[in-house]
């Protein structure tokens, strides 16, 4: 069940903050050896421009094909019951991600694929990329919901041997208000945490530092490369504009996954018995 406005608005004044900002690059041929340096220490890096604005509009058109025209094999998640879904808006509002399309659609595919996405990714693994995982994430106004705080390794598919990167690349602009992104600078070296199933797959609230949230909004085509074991999380999106985002993941080509067994060990509290 999805949370209450209430509880939505307590969420995110309780366990976001919202006035220590980071300001992205101008442009992926701003990045220099430096920026990859602090990307090691802190374990993500931005820049507003990556897309132009045709990349943008194309898509964001791709999207809407695939929710309202043909999904092509592409998967909806939806919010309620995708068959109580009558009309075009309610699917508009009930829209939550959509993931599985770069196989089926083109215009995407070249997204995950960008020249200044991947180069990006080829400087800081050091060898060639691997995409693993591709997904669009939408908060529709009014009560797009949370992503609590979590590690994006800590879900099994993109437990890999090497670090994962994670690419956020915002369609819209990525507010404070409507659900920008929110991470914990240098939490990837902390290692892997132990996650619960409470609002989600997640880390226990009481063990993020929220003191040290940094937002991280983007203006349409930015991009932010955040390593896998970062802490990260969206806020609910309680305002009247929508955000919409492409994630895409990768791994080095030479990592390989881990077993389940490793996957438990590292990411649940099997061992210890501990509880959130």
């Amino acid at each position: 069940m999805r949370p209450s406005q209430e509880s939505q608005e307590t969420i995110n004044a309780k366990l976001y903050k919202y006035d220590n900002v980071h300001v992205s690059l101008n442009g992926i041929q701003a990045l220099q050896d430096e920026h990859f340096a602090r990307y090691k220490q802190s374990g993500f890096l931005s820049a507003n421009g990556v897309l132009n604005e045709s990349e943008i509009e194309q898509s964001k058109e791709a999207l809407t094909d695939l929710l309202h025209v043909d999904r092509k094999g592409a998967k909806l998640q939806f919010s309620k019951p995708e068959k109580e879904l009558r009309t075009p808006r309610e699917r508009d509002l009930a829209i939550r991600k959509i993931h599985e399309f770069v196989s089926v659609e083109e215009r995407l595919r070249r997204i995950a694929y960008h020249q200044g996405v991947i180069g990006t990714i080829r400087r800081i693994f050091g060898e060639e990329p691997k995409l693993i995982q591709d997904m669009a994430l939408l908060k529709p106004p009014h009560g797009g919901g949370e992503k609590p705080w979590h590690q994006d390794m800590a879900y099994g598919n993109l437990t890999y041997t090497k670090a994962a990167i994670g690419v956020w690349i915002a369609l819209d602009e990525a507010t404070a208000d409507n659900g920008c992104m929110h991470i914990i600078p240098g939490s990837h070296q902390e290692g892997a945490t132990p996650h619960y199933a409470v609002r989600d797959w997640q880390l226990c609230d009481a063990q993020v530092p929220v003191s040290r949230d940094v937002i991280v909004p983007l203006k349409p085509g930015g991009v932010l490369f955040f390593h896998g074991m970062l802490y990260h999380g969206t806020p609910s999106n309680l305002s009247e504009s929508r955000r919409r985002a492409l994630q895409f993941h990768y791994v080095p080509a030479s990592a390989e996954k881990v077993s389940p067994q490793e996957y438990k060990r590292m990411f649940t509290n099997e061992l210890s018995g501990a509880e959130c």
